[in-house]
């Protein structure tokens, strides 16, 4: 069976506070891991999955991010991934937050579609086609990749239950929860009724988090997720930036 891929949602909006003063002229996603732009690793990854394109919304600098990429990222083989943007800076002055962004490029995805985060490194993470596919069939809203806490966020976010339900636990539960990975697969249903309050493409340029948007789809049993071990870092810091490219040797359970 021909199995066809979805479309990607790159996040790169964010003022990346904690990384300043290196963030003030570079927005964060173009900073360089091991010689490449933050969102060049996703986009190697995405063209390899066979992807059919990619958007890529923006506001701080966004106008870099445009600008370094173009219309098109080519692979190292050679492959053309088409890339789309939505330009929240330009159209609103400002970021929109993750669900208003997403809510806002809606119209350039389709009904299921990826999403990673441009501040997020993991190199050997496999966009797999067979997974979108099980995920599009499904009746879950969203499918979220967890990894371990690493010390930086130990306390975590979700439990992910034995059937991969992923678990929005309460402060009193004693179940072991994980950190959310920042990379998903999403269907557009989530930012509808009764989910979520934004008008279709968010014309008016609402901001609002993600997170209670999945919350209300984990209490419905609508979220699914899997445990990843692969190299992942939340590159938030100048330090851990510093550190990848020192070489460490990063993983989700030390990064």
């Amino acid at each position: 069976m021909l199995l066809i891929q979805p479309p990607a949602l790159l996040l790169a909006a964010g003022r990346g506070e904690r990384m300043r003063p290196l963030t003030d002229h570079c927005p964060k996603p173009l900073l360089a891991v091991q010689g490449r732009p933050l969102l060049h690793w996703h986009l190697q990854a995405l063209a390899g999955a066979g992807v059919p394109r990619a958007v890529i919304n923006t506001a701080w600098l966004g106008e870099q991010i445009d600008a370094h990429f173009g219309a098109a990222f080519t692979a190292a083989d050679g492959v053309q991934l088409p890339i789309a943007y939505s330009h929240e800076g330009r159209d609103f002055g400002r970021a929109l937050e993750t669900a208003g962004g997403i809510a806002r490029a809606l119209p350039l995805l389709g009904d299921c579609f990826w999403l990673a985060a441009g501040d997020v490194w993991a190199p050997d993470f496999a966009f797999d086609a067979h997974e979108a596919a099980r995920f599009a069939a499904s009746d879950a809203l969203a499918h979220l990749w967890l990894v371990p806490n690493p010390p930086h966020h130990p306390q975590g976010d979700f439990g992910l239950a034995e059937d991969g339900r992923v678990l929005n636990l309460g402060a009193g539960s004693a179940a072991p929860r994980y950190t959310y990975s920042t990379i998903a697969l999403l269907k557009r249903a989530l930012f509808a009724p009764p989910w979520c309050a934004i008008a279709p493409g968010n014309p008016e340029g609402m901001s609002a988090p993600l997170a209670p948007l999945l919350r209300r789809a984990m209490d419905a049993g609508r979220v699914s997720g899997a445990l990843y071990r692969g190299r992942w870092v939340d590159v938030g810091t100048p330090e851990r930036l510093a550190q990848l490219n020192a070489g460490a040797a990063y993983s989700s359970s030390t990064a």
